[in-house]
């Protein structure tokens, strides 16, 4: 998939008169080698340690870049950070199920949504071009056990969770 991406993204930046670096290709690897949603600092903090020579800069470039060349898709799972998706290139119309207590977020697909969507748009006098729905819902395992896999794993891995209301 990301030779793919990469061809995709070289022939954007072609049109726009821009020219593929070793950065920006490092960058971009590091994006699509894992489904993760992400955010900037998460990227920058995976992007030092493989030694690239990208600049915080070049990763702000390139993440607009994956954007606007429909690549990348910028979604909003809350706490007024920007957050990236890398997997709606192969689902376009998948949502997103957040966790309030550990941040884990579930991405799924429902055909019944898209057809509710589909129905309701069109009866409003619209003609349906992308979905997202973002539910937030407390962690079932976190009250009937206790304890969360999810929550232990996110502090482990210095992962932001979810501001208590």
């Amino acid at each position: 998939m990301t030779e793919d991406i990469h061809t995709r993204l070289n022939e954007f930046i072609k049109k726009k008169g821009l020219r593929s670096t070793p950065q920006r290709n490092a960058i971009v690897d590091t994006i699509f080698e894992s489904k993760d949603h992400f955010t900037a600092d998460e990227l920058w903090e995976r992007i030092r340690k493989t030694n690239s020579k990208a600049s915080r800069a070049t990763l702000y470039r390139t993440l607009s870049l994956l954007v606007e060349a429909g690549l990348l898709q910028e979604i909003d799972l809350g706490e007024d950070q920007k957050t990236y998706d890398p997997n709606f290139n192969n689902s376009p119309s998948h949502n997103h199920l957040i966790c309030v207590d550990c941040g884990y977020v579930t991405e799924f697909e429902d055909n019944h949504l898209e057809l509710l969507n589909d129905c309701l748009t069109r009866r409003m006098g619209f003609r349906p071009v992308r979905q997202s729905i973002r539910i937030e819902a407390c962690c079932e395992m976190l009250r009937t056990k206790g304890s969360c896999p999810n929550l232990i794993k996110a502090r482990v891995e210095g992962k932001r969770l979810p501001k208590k209301r």
